[in-house]
C-alpha cells in the first residue's frame, strides 16, 4: 500500500538511526507444547529516529535466534535506512527486497528482521501525522473478536488446564485456543474436558505447533468435529503441503501461516486451497506493509485473517490495529500467559479485553505504546536454548 504522508513544512524525516536490541527475560516452570518446553523469552526490539528526533519502536520475532536476528538489523539491513526518508515505508521495503531477499539473502531471517524496521516507520508515520496506526491503514476504532492464546493453555492434567481456561473466561474471553501435538489420546482428553466443563458457548480452537503425523491427525479430527473446535492450527511444517492436502477433506477447518514469510510464500498457501484461516505473524511476515497485502491475497479467496502474535505488546497492538483496516479480520490472539514482561513492563497497554470478549486499537498516534528503555537496557539477551527439547 501507499506509503506516503504529507508532513509539515520544513520536518526532517530522513532516518537517523536504527538500532535492535535483543532481550531476553528468564522463566520459571515454563509451559510445554509441540515446539519444545520453554526456558525462557526472546525478543527483538527494534528503534528508529529520524534527523528531527521522532522515534518509532518495532517487534522483530526472536526466530530461536534473537541474537541472530538482530545482528542483521544492526550489521546490515540499518545501512539500507540511514538518510532515507521513514515516510516512504514501500520504498524502504523494496530496497530491502532487492538487496536482501530477492536473491542470496537470509530469506526468512531478513523477514523477521525487517518486520520490526517496518512497525518503527509505520509508529513514526503516524506520529508525525498524529494519527493511530489504525486510521493511517484506513480503518476504524472498531471492535475486533479475542481469543486467548500466547505462551500458555500447554500440556498439562485437564483439570489445571481447565482452571487456566476458567480464568481466561473471567477476563472476558469467549474462545480460547488449546496446545495439542502431544498424543492423540490426551490431546483429546484436554479438549474434551475444556468442552464438558465450559459448554457449547466456548469457542475452542487447537493448535498443535508442527508435531503431527497424519496418522495422527486423522485420529483426532474425528474428535474434534465431534466437540465442535474452530480449526486446527499448523498440525504440520509450513512446508509439508501435501500431508495438509491429506486431511483437508475430513470436516476441520485448517489454520497456518505464522511460519510463512513475505506475500510470496502466502501465495502458494492461498492457491493450493488447503487451509482455511490465514495466520500471518506481523513480527515475522515482512511487517506492517506486507501483511496488509497478504490481507488483500486473502480476502481474494474470502480467507480470514486472524494472525500469530509475538511476545512484546509491541506486536499486539500493531495486530490489532491491522485487524481493525482489513475487511477480512477474523480473530486477535490475546496472550494470557504469566509472568509475561514484555507485555506488561516493556511497554505500557497495548491492549485491553472487554466483557463481550472484544479487543480495540489504541487511539494515540502511531502503535500507541509507550516504550520502557531502562526496562531494554535491564535485560540483554542470554544466548543458549531457549525451548528444551521434548523428551
Amino acid at each position: 500500500m501507499d506509503g506516503t504522508v504529507s508532513t509539515k513544512k520544513g520536518q526532517n524525516m530522513k532516518i537517523r538511526s536504527v538500532e535492535a536490541f535483543p532481550l531476553s527475560v528468564p522463566v520459571e516452570n515454563g509451559i510445554s507444547f509441540g515446539i519444545g518446553t520453554v526456558l525462557r523469552r526472546d525478543t527483538v526490539v527494534v528503534k528508529v529516529v529520524t534527523e528531527d528526533g521522532v522515534v518509532g519502536y518495532g517487534e522483530s520475532h526472536h526466530g530461536r535466534a534473537a541474537g541472530s536476528v538482530a545482528h542483521i538489523v544492526n550489521s546490515l539491513l540499518r545501512y539500507f535506512l540511514i538518510g532515507e526518508d521513514a515516510g516512504d515505508i514501500v520504498a524502504v521495503w523494496n530496497r530491502i527486497y532487492t538487496m536482501q531477499l530477492r536473491s542470496h539473502g537470509l530469506g526468512a531471517a531478513t523477514s523477521i528482521a525487517m518486520s520490526g524496521i517496518d512497525q518503527a516507520l509505520w509508529d513514526i508515520k503516524g506520529k508525525v501525522s498524529g494519527l493511530p496506526l489504525y486510521s493511517l491503514l484506513g480503518g476504524g476504532h472498531r471492535k475486533v473478536q479475542a481469543y486467548a492464546g500466547g505462551v500458555s493453555l500447554g500440556w498439562q492434567h485437564p483439570a489445571a488446564l481447565c482452571d487456566e481456561v476458567a480464568a481466561a473466561v473471567d477476563s472476558g474471553y469467549g474462545a480460547v485456543k488449546l496446545r495439542v501435538g502431544d498424543t492423540p489420546k490426551r490431546d483429546l482428553e484436554r479438549t474434551r474436558a475444556v468442552r464438558e466443563r465450559f459448554g457449547d458457548d466456548l469457542v475452542i480452537m487447537v493448535d498443535a505447533n508442527t508435531n503431527y503425523s497424519v496418522p495422527d491427525a486423522l485420529a483426532v479430527t474425528p474428535g474434534y468435529v465431534e466437540l465442535g473446535v474452530r480449526w486446527l492450527e499448523e498440525p504440520f511444517a509450513p512446508h509439508d503441503y501435501r500431508s495438509y492436502a491429506k486431511i483437508k477433506s475430513y470436516g476441520l477447518p485448517l489454520a497456518s501461516g505464522e511460519n510463512h514469510y513475505t506475500r510470496f510464500e502466502f501465495s502458494r498457501l492461498v492457491e493450493e486451497g488447503q487451509v482455511d484461516i490465514l495466520q500471518p505473524d506481523l513480527s515475522k511476515s515482512g511487517g506492517i506493509t506486507e501483511v496488509m497485502r497478504i490481507a488483500s491475497l486473502g480476502s481474494t479467496y474470502k480467507l480470514p485473517l486472524c494472525p500469530h502474535t509475538a511476545t512484546t505488546g509491541i506486536n499486539m497492538a500493531v495486530t490489532i490495529h491491522v485487524l481493525a483496516a482489513v475487511e477480512n479480520a477474523g480473530y486477535f490472539e490475546g496472550d494470557i500467559s504469566e509472568p509475561n514482561p514484555f507485555r506488561n513492563r516493556l511497554v505500557s497497554q497495548p491492549y485491553q479485553v472487554a466483557s463481550d470478549g472484544t479487543v480495540v486499537p489504541l487511539d494515540k498516534p502511531g502503535i500507541g505504546v509507550e516504550v520502557d528503555e531502562d526496562f531494554i537496557k535491564a535485560h540483554p539477551f542470554s544466548d543458549g536454548l531457549a525451548y528444551a527439547e521434548l523428551k
